[in-house]
């Protein structure tokens, strides 16, 4: 993909800046977000000469509409995240999610040349229980009033929303269903985020229960290959992936000791109660991506560890 101009929502945080240093290699790039935890300014981007960064909320139509304008491909990144921050705000969450693609979808109709849109989901969908899962299997919506389910309900609402643009439309989109992403540059709520911090710290590692829940870990730039993949491959209009690392797996319990092992840290391992929902098993089916996309996750966990655990010394974190 050469010489496009792609807007990124959302482009400021984790997943979009390590999409937008790929994009800037060969295209322009507008990133449009809110700037709530600004940490594309000290990345080193908004100095590029191909980037242009419009702070703005996905809930204003008019900001939209004005972004969207001379760009031929949107990558719709913009959510509220992390299990926390859906706990405390999942009325925004679900504004955001609900009303935000919305605003999005009809500013890409409006321009009508858009060459593509990829709406990014979750894993979630699949609920608490996920073990190698196809995109065509049953999704979960999750118990009414559990507000962790708020997320991934809004999140597959945004999914029909995109792909009936498509069918009434003609709008070329696509949706990318993410199975815990990690790497370096991670803010938020993150498991290994948190750990590879409090182990750089010394500090002790806190599992939720027992540590038995199962995850398959993606590295940051295996989920970007999959995205730019997803922007030049006809055959992705109209599909959903997951995108994710099925040879990746290990519990909560066995991912804080590989932190430890790697860091070389002292820290402890301290078990706390936790009272909410959880994902007790999460590995996804990738088969589909690599048929129609040609995907393949190239980094393994103890690598993508050591980048991640090395990115955050440089940082000084310790």
């Amino acid at each position: 993909m050469i010489d496009r101009q792609v807007l990124v929502t959302g482009g400021a945080g984790f997943i979009g800046k390590a999409l937008c240093r790929r994009l800037l290699e060969s295209n322009r790039v507008v990133v449009f977000d809110n700037g709530y935890r600004k940490p594309l300014r000290q990345s080193g981007l908004v100095e590029h000469p191909w980037l242009r960064l419009v702070e703005g909320d996905v809930l204003d139509a008019a900001q939209v509409r004005e972004a969207m304008r001379g760009c031929h491909m949107v990558v719709h990144l913009a959510s509220i995240a992390g299990v926390d921050t859906v706990r405390r705000m999942p009325v925004t969450t679900m504004k955001v999610s609900l009303i935000g693609t919305y605003n999005l979808l009809e500013a890409a109709v409006a321009e009508a040349k858009i060459e593509r849109f990829i709406d990014f989901s979750t894993s979630e969908v699949f609920g608490t229980y996920a073990y190698r899962v196809t995109e065509g299997d049953v999704t979960s919506l999750g118990a009414v009033g559990e507000a962790r389910w708020t997320y991934a309900v809004s999140k597959l609402a945004t999914e029909h929303l995109a792909h009936n643009y498509r069918i009434e439309h003609g709008l070329p989109a696509l949706s990318i269903r993410p199975f815990n992403i990690y790497g370096p540059g991670q803010v938020g709520e993150g498991a290994i985020h948190r750990f590879v911090v409090k182990a750089l710290r010394g500090e002790d590692l806190e599992i939720h229960n027992d540590g038995s829940q199962i995850r398959a870990w993606c590295y940051v730039d295996d989920i970007v290959d999959a995205v730019l993949l997803g922007l030049e491959r006809p055959e992705a209009v109209g599909q959903a992936f997951n995108v994710g690392n099925p040879r990746s797996v290990c519990t909560i319990y066995d991912l804080a000791r590989h932190v430890i092992r790697i860091s070389g840290s002292k820290s402890r391992l301290a078990f706390v109660k936790w009272p909410y929902a959880d994902v007790e098993l999460r590995v996804p089916n990738i088969d589909k991506a690599r048929r129609l996309l040609g995907y393949e996750p190239k980094v393994d966990l103890d690598e993508g560890l050591q980048r991640t655990i090395q990115w955050y010394r440089e940082q000084g974190t310790a």
